[in-house]
Parts: C-alpha cells; sequence; structure tokens
C-alpha cells in the first residue's frame, strides 16, 4: 500500500479484474449461461477476487488489507473449483479450463507473497500516516 495511491494500480487487482473478465466470456458464449446455479456461483465468487481486493484496500489498514486478500485468495480456489465443475459437466474445453486455472494459481501466489510483504512491513497502513 506504500507505493500505490489506488486499489487499480495494484498487479493482483488487474489480474483478479482479468479472471474475472475470462469469466464473464465464458458464461456469455458457453452453455454455462444456462446452469443458472453454477453460473450464478463462479460469476460471484470471481467477482469477490476483485471486490475483497478493493475493500481491503480501502480499510486503509495492513491487518484489515491482509485479512480481506485472504479471502480474495479464498475465492481464487472457489472460482479454480467451479471452473473444474464447469469443464467436468462440459461446458467448457480442457485448454480453456487449463488456461483460466493457470491464472487463479498465479494470482493465489502472488496474493499470498503480499500477504507475506504486508506483514513484515514497518509500515502499519494509510490510515495511520
Amino acid at each position: 500500500m506504500a507505493h500505490f495511491k489506488t486499489y487499480q494500480e495494484l498487479d493482483i487487482y488487474k489480474l483478479a479484474r482479468d479472471i474475472n473478465r475470462d469469466v464473464w466470456t465464458l458464461i456469455q458464449d458457453t452453455s454455462l449461461a444456462k446452469d443458472f446455479k453454477l453460473r450464478d456461483q463462479i460469476n460471484g465468487s470471481s467477482g469477490s477476487i476483485m471486490d475483497n481486493i478493493a475493500e481491503g484496500f480501502g480499510r486503509g489498514g495492513n491487518k484489515e488489507f491482509i485479512n480481506f486478500l485472504s479471502y480474495s485468495r479464498g475465492s481464487c480456489f472457489e472460482t479454480e473449483a467451479q471452473l473444474q465443475r464447469a469443464y467436468d459437466r462440459n461446458h467448457i474445453s480442457e485448454d480453456t479450463f487449463k488456461a483460466i486455472s493457470l491464472k487463479t494459481q498465479d494470482l493465489s501466489d502472488q496474493i499470498s507473497k503480499f500477504i507475506t510483504y504486508l506483514k513484515s512491513t514497518d509500515r502499519r497502513g494509510s490510515k495511520f500516516d
């Protein structure tokens, strides 16, 4: 948070937004559109990745941000599991599943590293400046 004025500047947010766009494209372009429960779940979880990064950043404190980043990381795993279900139900191809799944795995790793950084820094967050 020390070097960023907005959450939109964070690489983790940019990747989360990219994943959310990928999921929305799947919803629009595949039979996933008619699997209402799964469609709504994956749309919600992929959006939650972004939303929790934004909300945590907006709290202004590292402890709260870390908490929301952990929710975001959990939503990455949830989205990946729902992608697996979409693949198992033949809504998406194996290549599509693997491509988006790799992004969710990369993002969860990046979030973990960012959490580690926030825990190690002496700066407590913008609300403490």
